[in-house]
């Protein structure tokens, strides 16, 4: 029973030191057996401040239960540093081909400032130990390192030992191709991890600026490879001294030169088909595209010879060229274009554009004679501006009161350019008898007449007008000269006089008094 008691304590205390090993006390380390593989340290760079972890290259050998993980090296114990303590392997996760993923709770500042020191400086072993809970014997090893190239920052590889690394090049699309096509250089470096530049170069010749190195990789595309010959090569440069550069054997490649480009030519010929001899003529040619540059040669064939009259250059896309010395007779204008490279643009010729160069005519002088005709003016006027009716009488039927009369003459003068015609027109208010008492206008009718024209007039007097037989004030109606009646038209320049005989008629229930209407003449 006391052994019980005593065994259950002892394992107590074993999972309390456990606990303090894992905290990175100092624990004297395991007996070292052989070394099974190697623990990559990862970052591969990082701060005295980062976070590590240990990858074992392979499994724990068969029987082994456990692991520790202690650190050697400048400032630490020469027996070592424990980081991790004796830890079960089944906490731990794995890779594909068993290796163990082992990671630090404390950074290698922490490690060192356990162990009483500040100055973190060359290389320290990490050594992962393989064994069972109780037994400190090495199962097997798994050393790994890091170098501090500073107090503050390491790398996983000796500063001192370069990495060889290998540069291939790869070239798309496979030449020859012609100008202006994008070609694409790839390089390819290893080993992976490698990190740095490539400059890619075309004989010699640098291609651009370096080109950083991503994923074992680096890309330039290019439309700049001139026709010819190239030798095309990619050299890496490392970012770090933990590798060597390298450069890529040559690619032989080949640009040709571009397919000339197809032009046309079209001619306009000024003025337009035919042209008196002595007078100037212009030719204008219009190359495409714009950008074909050289010269074109107007030509002229004329009783079966073909003549350059010009060779004028290109701008823009056109050509001009002027003359008025052509001779008489049918001629046949063409515009050649000449590229200024055949390689770069073919040559083109227009269609032939007949002409005809008339027999000289003589020349000619001239006067403008001027003259001003006045505008004129349509004037109307009245003898007198007040008509003056009898007293309305009452009628035969006893229904109505009636009267007679007849406007003064109206004078009518036309004098104005161009005969257009005019047309006299009249219409009437309500007679009013300056109170409330009204006569409706429409009781106003008149039969219109023309007392006498000009000899080169033609004057129509307007319908007769018959009065309303005695509507009331209120009546809203149009008749009689209550709405605009022609009193008459005509045409001709000259002098009219004009009139027209009035009849009114009044309602019975007129109150007395004298009542006055206004009548309107407008001549149009």
């Amino acid at each position: 029973m006391r052994n019980r008691t005593f065994s259950r304590t002892l394992a107590g205390g074993l999972a309390s030191l456990v606990a303090v090993l894992a905290g990175g006390l100092a624990l004297a380390p395991s007996a070292q057996a052989a070394e099974i593989g190697t623990a990559a340290v990862t970052p591969a760079t990082g701060a005295d401040t980062s976070s590590m972890t240990l990858t074992t290259s392979g499994a724990c050998p068969p029987g082994a239960t456990h692991v520790i993980v202690a650190v050697t090296g400048a400032g630490f114990p020469a027996s070592g540093q424990n980081v991790v303590g004796n830890s079960p392997i089944a906490t731990y996760g794995t890779t594909a081909d068993g290796g163990l993923v082992i990671p630090l709770s404390q950074t290698m500042r922490d490690y060192a400032n356990t162990a009483g020191f500040t100055n973190l400086t060359g290389k320290y072993t990490f050594l992962v130990t393989c064994r069972t809970a109780f037994n400190g014997t090495s199962l097997g090893d798994f050393p790994g390192a890091v170098w501090f190239t500073s107090n503050t920052a390491y790398q996983n590889t000796d500063p001192a030992v370069r990495t060889d690394t290998t540069t291939s090049l790869a070239v798309s699309p496979a030449g020859p191709v012609v100008e202006a096509t994008p070609v694409t250089l790839t390089a390819n470096v290893g080993p992976a991890g490698a990190t740095g530049t490539v400059q890619f170069r075309d004989n010699g010749t640098a291609l651009g600026a370096p080109v950083p190195v991503a994923g074992g990789r680096a890309t330039l595309t290019t439309s700049a490879l001139t026709r010819g010959g190239h030798t095309l090569t990619a050299a890496f440069t490392p970012a770090s001294t933990a590798h060597n550069p390298s450069a890529s054997a040559g690619v032989t490649y080949t640009v040709d030169a571009a397919p000339a480009t197809a032009t046309t030519t079209a001619l306009a010929v000024s003025p337009s088909g035919t042209a008196d001899q002595y007078s100037p003529v212009a030719l204008t040619a219009t190359v495409s595209p714009a950008s074909a540059a050289g010269s074109v040669k107007f030509q002229d064939t004329a009783g079966g010879t073909t003549t350059t009259l010009a060779t004028v250059p290109v701008t823009g896309g056109q050509a001009a060229f002027g003359t008025s010395a052509l001779p008489p007779g049918d001629h046949s204008f063409t515009a050649v274009f000449v590229p200024a490279d055949s390689g770069a643009y073919t040559a083109s010729t227009s269609g032939a554009v007949p002409y005809l160069i008339g027999s000289f005519k003589g020349v000619t002088a001239s006067q403008n004679i001027t003259t001003t005709v006045q505008s004129g003016a349509l004037v109307i006027s009245v003898d007198h501006p007040n008509v003056t009716l009898p007293s309305p009488a009452l009628t035969s039927g006893g229904d109505l009161l009636a009267t007679t009369g007849a406007i003064n003459p109206v004078t009518l003068t036309d004098t104005r350019a161009g005969n257009p015609g005019w047309s006299v027109s009249g219409q009437v208010t309500d007679f009013a008898d300056g109170g409330t008492h009204r006569i409706n206008g429409q009781n106003l009718g008149w039969t219109p007449k023309v007392v006498d024209k000009g000899a080169a007039q033609t004057v129509t007097p307007g319908t007769p007008v018959a009065a309303a037989g005695g509507l009331a004030p209120a009546d809203p109606g149009t008749a009689g000269l209550k709405s605009s009646r022609s009193l008459a038209t005509g045409t001709g320049l000259g002098t009219a006089h004009l009139g027209a005989d009035l009849a009114l008629n009044a309602p019975t229930s007129t109150v007395a008094g004298t009542y006055t209407a206004t009548l309107t003449l407008t001549a149009i």
